[in-house]
This record gives structure tokens, C-alpha cells and sequence, in this order.
């Protein structure tokens, strides 16, 4: 997936009130966007090199979005919002390897009237429901992490993935690792331990689950290559 324009490179003032960040721009301090509903644990340290795009839609409040953050000497995309136009670009040009050559890819379909996934793919004749989690937690340095924070919709996510294989769907989750040089991904127990548990059930109960990371650069974020998922 590509930006559509360059994107603009700054330093971190801060992030606050979940939504917002101020950005230096030269000597100047601009407030962008910050579409991440997470904590974003270790990724907000002042002075971190971000990048952010710029909207010329006349009726927004706020001008800039911050899209990716430089860790630790690793590229982290914090956009939660592109997560499901990487993996749908990724489906459409053959980037997972359990999806390749689909014959349907459908994005946004409902399961019941309270759950909708992100996608549901049609391969030989097989449904396939499929849920993004966008991966932005890495407190090693190849080991990537998920949650950042408790996720009480994602629990959610689990269980009615569950119950879409008892009516003769198949159950994928695609955890969509946003961080550059990492190699295994893994559940963050500690920091939601219900997810956690929800996860084991989820996985003996036939869900299966994927972490692919990204490649990440101001001019794209594209699925790069699958990483192993360690308990």
C-alpha cells in the first residue's frame, strides 16, 4: 500500500489525550492526528523521529496524521486505520501465503447482528472469516507483542470466531506486525491475561491464527513476511 503523497518527516513533542499529538516541523509545533486507539507503549518517547501525511480536505480540524514513529532504529506504523488496506492489499497481490489466488475477497461483512469481521474470502468454496489486529508492541528486540493495553473487543473478536467455525466458516486472525526487524510474534499474557486465555481457547477450538510483518518505509507499508508465533 502506498501514500499517496510524500509523507512529512518531524520530531515527537508528545501524545495526549489519545487522539492527539503535537509534532515539531522545523521550529514550528503543529497538533496531528493520531489514529491509534492503543497505548502505544514504548513508542512515544519525545523527540522520536515520526513522519506524518498531510489531508487537503478543507473541512478537517486537523491537517496532519501521524502514520509511523522510529524506535529504537526500527520503523513502527501507528495507523491502525490502514491496517485492513495492507492486508486487503496483500490478499489482492498474493502476500499471505494461506490466501493465495482467493476466488472472493469481501471486506467488512457481518457475522451476526452485534459482530462484523474485517473480511470474509471465498477459497475453493471454503468461507473464511478473517479479523486484522494491527502490532505496533515490541519490548525485545525481535520478539513483537499483542495487546499494548486490555482489549475487551478483541475477547469479543475470539470467542464469535469460535463460534463461526461451529456453523462451517474457518477462523483466521492476522496479527499485522507494524514494526520493522522483528522475527516472532507472541501474545502479551501480562498485559491481558483474559485475552490470553481466550487465545488458547480460541487456537484448541480450531481458530487459526498468522503474525506477518510489514516492510515500512515513508513511501509504502506492505506485508513482507510471515513470522513465527511463539506461546
Amino acid at each position: 500500500m502506498e501514500f499517496t503523497k510524500s509523507l512529512i518527516k518531524g520530531k515527537l513533542v508528545k501524545r495526549y489525550k489519545r487522539f492527539f499529538a503535537d509534532i515539531k516541523l522545523n521550529k514550528k509545533i503543529i497538533t496531528a492526528h493520531c489514529p491509534n486507539t492503543g497505548s502505544m507503549m514504548g513508542l512515544t518517547n519525545t523527540n522520536n523521529d515520526v513522519w506524518i501525511s498531510k489531508s487537503d480536505n478543507p473541512n478537517r480540524k486537523l491537517k496532519f496524521t501521524l502514520e509511523i514513529i522510529k524506535v529504537k532504529n526500527n520503523l513502527v506504523g501507528v495507523n491502525t486505520h490502514l491496517a485492513n488496506k495492507i492486508v486487503h492489499h496483500g490478499l489482492t497481490h498474493n502476500l499471505i501465503d494461506e490466501f493465495k489466488k482467493c476466488d472472493q475477497i469481501k471486506p467488512e461483512v457481518f457475522f451476526n447482528k452485534e459482530t462484523r469481521f474485517d473480511f470474509l474470502v471465498n477459497k475453493k468454496n471454503q468461507k473464511i472469516f478473517l479479523e486484522v489486529k494491527n502490532v505496533t508492541l515490541f519490548r525485545s528486540d525481535k520478539i513483537a507483542e499483542f495487546p499494548d493495553a486490555i482489549t475487551s473487543r478483541g475477547s469479543k473478536h475470539l470467542k464469535t470466531l469460535i463460534d463461526a467455525i461451529k456453523k462451517g466458516y474457518k477462523s483466521y486472525i492476522v496479527f499485522l506486525v507494524q514494526i520493522q526487524g522483528m522475527k516472532y510474534f507472541k501474545i502479551a499474557n501480562d498485559i491481558d491475561n483474559e485475552y490470553y486465555q481466550n487465545y488458547l481457547n480460541a487456537k484448541k477450538a480450531g481458530v487459526n491464527f498468522l503474525a506477518y510483518r510489514c516492510k515500512i518505509s515513508p513511501k509504502e507499508i506492505r506485508i513482507e513476511k510471515k513470522l513465527k508465533i511463539i506461546d
